[in-house]
């Protein structure tokens, strides 16, 4: 019986028509309502998703190959395409061709960074960045914790985020008559390189992949603002600043009233000592000041309706300290591997070296992808749910906004739910579809080898077949 949580999820899809997505209201209600001010009303779509017929007829196996076989053969999809699909009610494959095989994910992968972190953090879980008082008078040492939507101020990029001014008002407070003199920067919870070996060579300049860094603002935008404005563009790229750690700590310094050229440097917050300091001032170590992210909920929906790359990236990266590994890109895929072996998972049929699946050596299963949406969707583990907030929706929004619109494919539209991926020559998506009958039903379609120069027959043709598996009963 598919779990009454997953019904709540997609009947909340199915009304909620403000982005990120409808898991925005479920914690932090107040900057969702923001968020919606700041733009026009979208339309209704068409049913999404709506609450699945738990009578509906199976599709049978037979049926399913008879309607995908001929499609997963296009030329377009090139010489290797693998494909997963299962009931999400019974968790029963239907489908398979290569289902097992290792295939590059590209941004699908992130579906894999939602599941883990939800796991291994939880829905509530909110990412902490701190002030300490540094070893001399008025030093003060900015912790960062890996938020990677902190905020300078209101002007932020990510609606609702901690803000470093409300950071900096707390330890002035704390400071009482002592004048901070100087601002250091200690990003060393994150280790190891910051961008990833595997990831292609434009990707640091490109505006999608950015330094990453424990401590940073607005996913190390250079210009928050500018990025906002074109924030509803296909193309979600901007300029990153090359070192965002200590780009953070000079905004720090400033909002603390240092001028704006303070010499800011890199060094590691002292232990709390507990011992006595001169009078008004505080010790060594001792918090001056805290803020927090949005809730990790929120922070997954983001991340998948924006497939925002830098944030995949650092929730990896709570997921390895989670498990005590690492703050890395080694760390991260390694505590994802063992979060996947933790929820009963074939951990073998995934590995992986970044959270974001800009790495071309990235390697999962299309069958694991659709383990991982059954689990999420069958009640065993409620607090997986979130991932269907932020799954784009075909014919609406994100990634899918301007596909399932040929008539060929127009039985997508509204009823396919899924996460794109998109590297030269790879092209993959996975999610969940709702078929004639009603019932609902996951998949993945993974293809590395697609011919070069044909992206959008390419897209077409894996729309084509999520839209079968909508379009029929498939019995």
């Amino acid at each position: 019986m598919l779990a009454t949580v997953l019904v709540v999820v997609l009947a909340a899809v199915g009304l909620a028509v403000v982005r990120p997505g409808p898991v925005a209201g479920w914690l932090g209600g107040e900057t969702a309502a923001t968020s919606a001010s700041a733009q026009p009303p979208e339309p209704d779509p068409a049913a999404v998703l709506a609450g699945p017929d738990a009578n509906a007829p199976i599709p049978s196996a037979d049926g399913v190959r008879a309607a995908l076989d001929p499609l997963v053969r296009a030329a377009a999809l090139g010489d290797r395409v693998n494909v997963s699909v299962a009931d999400v009610t019974t968790g029963n494959a239907l489908y398979g061709a290569g289902q097992d095989a290792p295939t590059v994910p590209a941004s699908v992968t992130k579906l894999a960074t939602a599941v883990t972190v939800l796991a291994a953090r939880g829905p509530a879980y909110r990412i902490p960045t701190r002030a300490v008082a540094g070893a001399t008078p008025g030093e003060v040492v900015i912790v960062g914790g890996g938020d990677p939507t902190l905020a300078v101020d209101k002007n932020g990029f990510y609606p609702g985020a901690a803000r470093l001014d409300d950071l900096a008002a707390q330890v002035r407070k704390a400071l009482g008559g002592t004048a901070p003199t100087k601002v250091t920067v200690d990003s060393s919870l994150f280790s190891g390189p910051v961008y990833e070996p595997g990831w292609d060579a434009d990707i640091p300049t490109g505006g999608f992949g950015a330094a990453i860094t424990a401590l940073m603002t607005d996913g190390a935008r250079r210009d928050p603002e500018e990025a906002r404005r074109n924030s509803e563009a296909t193309n979600h790229a901007a300029e990153r600043v090359p070192q965002p750690d200590l780009m953070a700590g000079r905004q720090f310094a400033r909002l603390l009233g240092l001028s704006g050229d303070a010499d800011v440097k890199r060094g590691k917050a002292p232990a709390a000592s507990g011992a006595s300091a001169a009078a008004g001032a505080p010790t060594p170590g001792t918090e001056l000041g805290k803020v927090e992210s949005l809730p990790m909920v929120r922070l997954v929906d983001i991340m998948i309706s924006d497939s925002d790359n830098v944030i995949a990236e650092t929730l990896a990266r709570q997921v390895a300290l989670a498990r005590n590994k690492p703050a890395s890109f080694a760390g991260g895929a390694a505590a994802t591997d063992a979060v996947i072996g933790e929820l009963g998972l074939p951990a073998d049929e995934i590995s992986l070296a970044d959270g974001s699946g800009l790495s071309r050596t990235n390697r999962i299963s299309p069958s694991l992808l659709t383990d991982l949406i059954t689990l999420a969707g069958n009640g065993s583990h409620p607090e997986l749910a979130a991932i269907f907030g932020g799954l784009p929706v075909g014919g609406w929004s994100g990634t899918l906004d301007e596909r399932y619109q040929a008539a060929v494919t127009k039985a997508g539209a509204g009823v396919v739910r899924a996460k794109t991926g998109t590297l030269t020559g790879v092209n993959a998506i996975a999610g969940l579809v709702t078929t004639a009958d009603g019932r609902l039903l996951t998949f993945a379609v993974l293809t590395d080898q697609a011919p070069p120069d044909t992206l959008d027959a390419t897209r077409q043709a894996l729309d084509r077949i999520t839209s079968a598996l909508a379009g029929c009963g498939c019995r």
